[in-house]
């Protein structure tokens, strides 16, 4: 699971972002948010801080799920993390 978490926060830092981040955080939220939902593709928005919000776009499938994007808000600016690509 470290490689994920750490795959997660490369991703970020590669979009530009330099706030703090945590994969183990962002995948638990995750699992957290779609446990229980039914299948199909989700939007959500999680406020992290009073200036950071983060946009999720996840595919919820029987057994597993995708983190398609990942947007963070943060003092105007949209740093966008495509997760498929």
């Amino acid at each position: 699971m470290e490689e994920l978490y750490k795959f997660i926060e490369e991703k970020i830092y590669a979009s530009g972002y330099e706030g703090s981040v945590s994969g183990a955080d962002i995948y638990d939220e995750i699992c957290d948010e779609i446990e229980d939902k039914e299948e199909g593709s989700y939007i959500f928005m999680s406020k992290k801080e009073d200036d950071v919000l983060y946009e999720y776009k996840i595919d919820v499938m029987e057994d597993q799920f995708n983190l398609s994007y990942l947007d963070i808000k943060f003092n105007g600016e949209t740093y966008h993390i495509d997760f498929d690509n």
